[in-house]
């Protein structure tokens, strides 16, 4: 390509340096004051042009003289394109923002109400603090214009000012002028928008326009509650909704009254807004709170309107329909039981709709449509859909639980063990557990059943936990418990979830209790193996067990296995304050999230800390450690950023083991001076537990495990790739895995007269900082280094370190998910440290 049209090829494509925006400039100079046919047209495809490159973030603001001179023109879809341009330029902007005054003002005074409406609506979306003199004139007029649009927009003008200046907002009685034109203006978006704009101004703290005759209960008055119900019919979905969320805080003076409302308002649940109806069945559920009778009836007639729109729509609209309707169910389950099909799941629906719908078939299951409940939820049972199948088999357990006749639902859930699918056969399992320990009586049908199940098809450990609970309640009525529990004991090492091994532990020593010969040897094995189990409740669990077994048989069985009472009510998740709540805000997010507003409003509530702005701007995964820390320096003192290890999660010399607790056994067996045992020798106990030894197999001169082989050699990776949101997410998961404490040499406490050079000298080392701060005598760095063989996001060592320069101490608390390899790296990171300045 010649050299020529290169370069118009690289100028078309986007303004690169001054060619493009000075031909833009040229052009735009010289058409704007061309009066010459079509002129418009090529005014358009420049500004075309120029919004083009504003919108894919091209900096356009050296034309901007020109496009304000250029807005000299009738053509509306010219001055919106010319609005738009200087909107966006006026913040970033303010100076060039006067250049836009006086053709605002102009256009603001134009004869056709569309101009002056959109000049006035941008006049006041400048928001810049020094114009504000310029948009009250605009504004008065405007409030008084004779066409509805500009009223409308100087009515969320006068917001817009409130929100920058509330001062002179309410000092040239804008408020006041919003109140006439909201109860006399004959243009009904006006008097939404007013509605709009006096509640938001009301809500805010410090808000004074009380002169104005507005206060906080102003909007629940009778006479203004009247004013816009009478007239509700001509407002938009949008003003009736902020309508009906007034009438649903108001209390009426008696029962006619209410009768009064709610019969104006009946035409609006079969309204086609989803908004309106659910506006509309808050006032009526508000208003018969102290109504009993009322109150359900109310529950019967909104019922159709629901079902309709959960029916018609899109799925995210029946969804958030169905959420507001699964709380009624959940509040009222008799009025909706014979409703039941309406529940009935669709082959369409999404997966959260199947969801919400399979927690209502549950609520309204009653002794009357139970079976046919039950006979729907089993064909979901075999639904491509794992997650939905796993639901449908919880609901029919829990129709189960609340039925007094369970028989057939019994059979109907024991079914599901023949189908011989993992995920079928561990939601069952659980679920017959939950049976036995409400209806014992069932423990014949039920223990046949799950006696056939092989313990190979078991593969989740919340299903092992039933079938060993099982094993070891029912021993008697299963003949293969013992020996089912032995290749359970057999595989103790590679089971990794810790409440498996509890469980295993309980129900080995249940089955001793009952059939002793057989269990003998498995009881003696599962102690030893828990004794010298990594996790300290297995651990300790398997001590308490040993231990009560030294004091007596008979004494140990009355506290492993009492005699039980049947569970008469499983605890709700969720209490009936919670649900009490949900409903006062209904018709919000509240009921679709299913928590009050207050728990994912306030702070206090909404879970784990997060990376203040400091610590995350301008950070990117293929940044180097050196360009990272430039911006982001943080206050060591700052608990926002990190969670400081040394006060919230600080445990000395406490290496994880398998990630699941911070407890590692003695690797003596010896007994410390709190009676803490960590093996069973022939010294640990007095002379009473020989016998239990040698009755349980357990050997006192056992032979010591060969020691594992050292790990390889650790290699850190020269250019690791962690950015700061992946830091802290690492940071709040994994649990402190060790810390140390060591003195600094008095040529490191000299060089770190500020952070950059320690950050150097450790980046030399393969360890690279994600975050630093503080002032002398205390400094905090959060180090990380990654191992060079590990795999994407794994293989990661991260360090919170915390220097005193003037005790010269230094606290390292580490973190990582490759636990073998922490004791090399911790030698890695002392060496490192200990070798700054010399």
């Amino acid at each position: 390509m010649p050299p020529a049209a290169s370069q118009r090829a690289s100028s078309t494509s986007s303004p690169s340096g001054k060619g493009e925006l000075a031909e833009l400039k040229t052009q735009l100079r010289q058409l704007a004051g061309s009066r010459a046919p079509g002129v418009e047209d090529v005014k358009r495809e420049l500004y075309k042009k120029v919004i083009s490159y504003m919108t894919i973030g091209i900096d356009v603001s050296p034309l901007f003289s020109e496009m304000v001179m250029c807005s000299a023109t009738s053509d509306v879809v010219l001055k919106k394109m010319c609005y738009l341009y200087v909107g966006n330029y006026a913040r970033v902007h303010p100076d060039l923002a006067l250049l836009t005054i006086n053709f605002l003002q102009k256009d603001c005074q134009d004869e056709y109400p569309m101009i002056r409406g959109l000049a006035l609506r941008s006049l006041c979306s400048l928001r810049v603090q020094n114009l504000v003199e310029y948009l009250v004139g605009p504004l008065r007029s405007g409030l008084k214009d004779v066409h509805g649009y500009v009223r409308t927009v100087a009515v969320l003008g006068v917001l817009k000012l409130y929100h920058i200046a509330p001062i002179a907002c309410t000092d040239n009685d804008f408020p006041a002028m919003l109140k006439q034109l909201m109860l006399h203006d004959g243009d009904p978006q006006v008097m939404a928008n007013c509605l709009c704009a006096l509640q938001e101004i009301l809500t805010q703290e410090g808000s004074n326009i009380e002169e104005a005759g507005l206060d906080k209960d102003f909007f629940t008055r009778k006479p203004i509650i009247y004013h816009f119900l009478n007239r509700i019919k001509d407002f938009n979905e949008w003003a009736q909704c902020l309508v009906l969320e007034l009438v649903a805080k108001y209390v009426p003076e008696d029962p006619n009254e209410t009768f009064d409302i709610m019969n104006l308002l009946e035409d609006r649940l079969q309204h086609a807004n989803s908004a309106v109806v659910l506006a509309t069945i808050k006032v009526f559920l508000n208003l018969t709170m102290s109504m009993a009778d009322v109150h359900q009836q109310v529950y019967e007639r909104i019922k159709a309107p629901l079902m309709t729109l959960v029916s018609s729509g899109s799925a995210e609209q029946s969804y958030a329909v169905l959420c507001h309707l699964h709380l009624l169910v959940m509040r009222a389950p008799i009025l909706f039981s014979s409703d039941y099909k309406h529940f009935y799941c669709r082959y369409s629906d999404p997966s959260y709709i199947k969801k919400l719908k399979l927690e209502m078939l549950t609520a309204v299951a009653n002794e009357n449509n139970t079976y046919e409940i039950v006979t729907e939820l089993s064909e979901y049972a075999a639904n491509v859909d794992v997650a939905i199948a796993r639901e449908s088999i919880r609901a029919v357990g829990k129709i189960a639980l609340q039925q007094y006749d369970v028989n057939a639902i019994v059979d109907r859930l024991l079914q599901f063990l023949e189908m011989e699918k993992d995920y079928v056969t561990a939601e069952t399992l659980v679920l017959v557990k939950d049976l036995l320990r409400k209806y014992p009586q069932w423990s014949q049908d039920c223990i046949a059943v799950v006696g056939n199940v092989s313990s190979k098809h078991v593969q989740e450990s919340k299903a092992k936990v039933a079938l060993l609970w099982m094993l070891g309640e029912y021993a008697l009525d299963m003949p293969d418990a013992p020996y089912v529990l032995e290749g359970f004991v057999e595989s103790w090492t590679d089971e990794d979830s810790p409440e498996v091994r509890l469980e295993l532990l309980t129900a080995v020593a249940k089955c001793f209790f009952r059939r002793a010969p057989e269990t003998q040897r498995i009881l003696g094995e599962a102690l030893a193996a828990a004794l010298a189990d990594a996790h300290q409740d297995v651990h300790d669990r398997g001590l308490f067990y040993y231990r009560l077994l030294q004091h007596g048989v008979e004494s140990a069985e009355r506290v492993i296995n009492p005699p039980k009472q049947a569970v008469s009510v499983f605890a709700d998740m969720q209490n009936s304050e919670i649900k009490d709540r949900i409903f006062d805000e209904f018709n919000t997010l509240a009921v679709v999230y299913q928590q009050p507003s207050y728990m994912f409003l306030d702070k206090e509530y909404r879970g784990p800390f997060e990376f203040s702005d400091d610590a995350s701007t301008n950070a990117s995964a293929t940044e180097s450690s050196e360009t990272m820390l430039a911006g982001q320096r943080v206050d060591a003192s700052d608990n926002d950023l990190l969670l400081s290890a040394s006060e919230k999660e600080y445990t000395k010399g406490v290496v994880a083991t398998n990630g699941s607790s911070s407890y590692v056994a003695p690797s003596s067996s010896t007994m410390d001076g709190m009676g803490v045992l960590a093996a069973p020798t022939q010294t640990s106990f007095p002379a009473v537990g020989f016998a239990i030894d040698d009755l349980l197999g357990l050997s006192l001169h056992t032979t010591p495990p060969e020691p594992a082989p050292a790990p390889p050699p650790l290699v850190l990776n020269a250019k690791p790739v962690l950015n700061p949101a992946a830091f802290q997410q690492k940071w709040r998961q994994l649990p402190v895995a060790s810390t140390q404490e060591y003195t600094l040499t008095p040529q490191a406490v000299a060089n770190l007269t500020g952070p950059q050079a320690l950050l150097r000298h450790m980046q030399a080392q393969l360890i690279h900082c994600i975050a630093s701060g503080g002032q002398a005598p205390n400094f905090k760095f959060f180090f990380f280094a990654q191992k060079s063989d590990a795999s994407a996001g794994l293989g990661y060592f991260l360090v919170e370190c915390i220097v005193n320069v003037t005790a010269r101490k230094c606290t390292s608390n580490y973190k990582t998910d490759e636990s073998n390899m922490l004791e090399s790296f911790a030698s890695i990171f002392q060496s490192a440290i200990l070798k700054f300045g010399s």
